[in-house]
């Protein structure tokens, strides 16, 4: 955007950033800390950014649902707590808590109450956030945060040097180092090198007796029928012809944006706009 003549301070407040929080409660509020340090440095040093909402890193957290289990499902409440509580202690700005049944099935109206009840509890009754950055000061969060931050210096570092994130996606190497650290996570959970609990220490044969949600099929022939009566009745040509737009506005330097817009408001369908851009 800078490139394209742009000053930073016209846009980079507007930026905020979706986050994974996993189990490991030090090491995510570090990460988190780790995040908002480095951001507002990045910010300041190499693009110049002068306001200061620009260096703020604002960003919403959605509990890691890598961690749910569909062994001993309701163990994932725990979890799950453990996780918005980190959150609440790195200072988020928002958070989405995951149902505890989410790794069997679409959450029920119950495990989605439990899980919304989950963070109310954390905001209202535990304290956490009546203070910004409750952890700051502790000997070993600062320790590590700072760790973290060294080693995301290091992966900017060789990304810079590979011409940027775009050329380090066309080489493969940013798919290849998420393959790697789930592999290594996994061969540590196969070896018990890692627990987790109620999958390879403390298992029961008991199956679950929890009640999941399941969705009629004729939700999806409804769905269905409402599609073909919207392409029945939309002015076909107009669609046609803004699809055509998004097309050549695609090819070019212009903004997509307004011919997205356009061709919403025309009923192009989503699977339609997206095959135009493909």
């Amino acid at each position: 955007m800078i490139d394209r003549g742009m000053k930073v301070d016209a846009f980079a407040s507007r930026f905020s950033f979706m986050m994974a929080c996993n189990i490991n409660l030090f090491e995510e509020v570090a990460k988190f800390r780790a995040m908002r340090r480095m951001w507002a440095k990045i910010m300041k040093e190499r693009f110049g950014a002068q306001n200061p909402r620009s260096m703020m890193f604002r960003f919403h957290v959605q509990n890691d649902g890598f961690t749910a289990t569909a062994q001993q499902p309701l163990n994932n409440i725990t979890r799950v707590t453990i996780e918005a509580l980190a959150s609440a202690l790195a200072s988020c700005q928002s958070l989405c808590t995951t149902s505890y049944d989410e790794a069997l099935a679409l959450p029920t109206e119950e495990s989605v109450q439990i899980a919304l009840r989950t963070q109310q509890i954390i905001a209202y009754e535990s304290g956490v956030a009546d203070t910004v950055d409750p952890l700051g000061g502790s000997y070993y969060v600062e320790w590590l945060t700072n760790q973290i931050e060294e080693g995301i210096k290091e992966y900017i570092d060789k990304i810079d040097k590979m011409g940027g994130a775009l050329e380090a996606i066309k080489k493969g190497y940013i798919q290849r180092e998420i393959m790697r650290s789930a592999y290594n996570y996994q061969n540590a959970v196969d070896s018990g090198e890692q627990v987790v609990v109620g999958v390879n220490k403390f298992v029961t044969e008991e199956e679950p007796k929890i009640e999941l949600l399941e969705i009629d099929e004729s939700v999806e022939k409804k769905q269905i029928e409402r599609l073909r009566e919207l392409k029945r009745e939309r002015d076909n040509e107009r669609v046609s012809q803004v699809l055509d737009k998004v097309r050549q506005v695609a090819k070019s330097n212009e903004n997509i944006m307004p011919v997205l817009i356009e061709a919403v408001k025309a009923y192009a369908t989503v699977g339609e706009i997206a095959d135009a851009l493909r």
